[in-house]
């Protein structure tokens, strides 16, 4: 596929190939500005595929191939969700090494919409008056946000947020479910080229449901794990997610089969167990494992940051969790290892922890 447009409303400008190949000459182009100009540079080639990277939540982080057309697809499904219009401002605030980001330039490229960048890495400094149609962040991104005096305005200043990359906790639901602006977190992955499924975190859609672009149905397998049927893919695609349907375009997440925990022969997903616990620690935690002689693997509960007093922690697991369910002990990482998109990665943890137990 050969792009039908070879230039980009970028930051108010119109930019072509031939300004996207200057600013890659400019040895001083910060590194998320060039990694945003060399996806343009692939974007505008005769290549019919870009190499898109997954995120390394699950396993270490690999290349893919993802067809332009797919990519231009998704696009043109949001665009259409979303109700966006050609002019529309979109705020780009996500690396460009990740699918989400690249998507996000590949919707401003087929709706002919203005892209605005800032750096990922930013605290969102531009005034709290601007306005923009459509957004994507990660929750950790929000959460700042929430933090600053402004930055309420800022959110509510975007019509359309997509929140995605890691898990969402209660505490920031709720917060996000007060504001005014429509804000959706996304269900998808490298493979689909960003998500094929929303969920409503805001406003009176708000739901527990996510649910399925047009065109896009899902089932179960025996496992009750989630197959996605897409219009696109010869055969079903399986993921590793427990889920419930509501109907075929409508599912919840329960959890990761490739996450499970037998502890004395009995089955535990750390999801559900952490759903439970959400009310209780404010800190970022998982449910986690370590060997043990008896049980085989033993459930733990691990938190990021200092040790605290654990003996009121556990009276208040007791009141939510069953006694199978109770995690044996209470560790504390000082900081969790993550994806650049802010994904925790259970492995690693559960590397450390158990280095610990040895």
């Amino acid at each position: 596929m050969k792009p039908e447009t070879t230039h980009i409303i970028l930051n108010n400008q119109n930019v072509t190939a031939e300004i996207i190949g200057e600013r890659l000459q400019n040895p001083d182009l910060p590194e998320w500005e060039r990694e945003l100009y060399q996806f343009l540079s692939e974007w505008f080639s005769d290549l019919e595929f870009i190499v898109a990277q997954t995120s390394g939540s699950t396993g270490e982080p690999k290349p893919i191939q993802l067809a332009k057309l797919l990519m231009q697809h998704s696009a043109e499904r949001t665009i259409a969700y979303f109700g966006l219009r050609p002019n529309n401002r979109l705020l780009l605030s996500l690396p460009c090494r990740y699918i989400a980001g690249k998507m996000m330039v590949v919707r401003a490229i087929v709706g002919q919409m203005n892209l605005i960048t800032v750096d990922p890495a930013t605290d969102f400094d531009f005034p709290e008056t601007e306005q923009f149609d459509f957004g994507a962040m990660v929750p950790n991104q929000v959460f700042k946000l929430f933090e600053q005096p402004s930055g309420i305005a800022k959110l509510q200043n975007i019509r359309n947020l997509l929140v995605g990359g890691s898990a969402i906790s209660a505490q920031l639901e709720m917060q996000i479910s007060k504001l005014t602006s429509r804000v959706v977190i996304t269900y998808g992955m490298t493979e689909t080229a960003s998500h094929i499924a929303i969920r409503e975190l805001s406003g009176s859609a708000k739901s527990a449901y996510y649910n399925c672009l047009p065109g896009i149905t899902v089932s179960l397998n025996p496992e009750n794990c989630l197959l996605i049927h897409h219009p696109e893919f010869a055969e079903s695609l399986q993921t590793t997610d427990f889920a419930q349907l509501e109907s075929n375009t409508s599912f919840q997440i329960l959890g990761r089969a490739d996450s499970v925990i037998i502890s004395g022969g009995i089955k535990y997903s750390p999801e559900a167990l952490e759903k439970k616990l959400e009310t209780l620690i404010r800190e970022r935690f998982v449910i986690s494992s370590v060997a043990d002689e008896k049980l085989g693997e033993k459930l733990v509960l691990v938190i990021e940051g200092n040790s605290c007093p654990a003996e009121m922690l556990k009276q208040q697991i007791s009141t939510v969790l069953s006694g199978f369910e109770k995690p044996k002990e209470i560790l504390f990482i000082k900081q969790f290892p993550t994806t650049l998109s802010g994904k925790i990665i259970r492995e690693e943890i559960k590397a450390l922890i158990r280095n610990k137990h040895e």
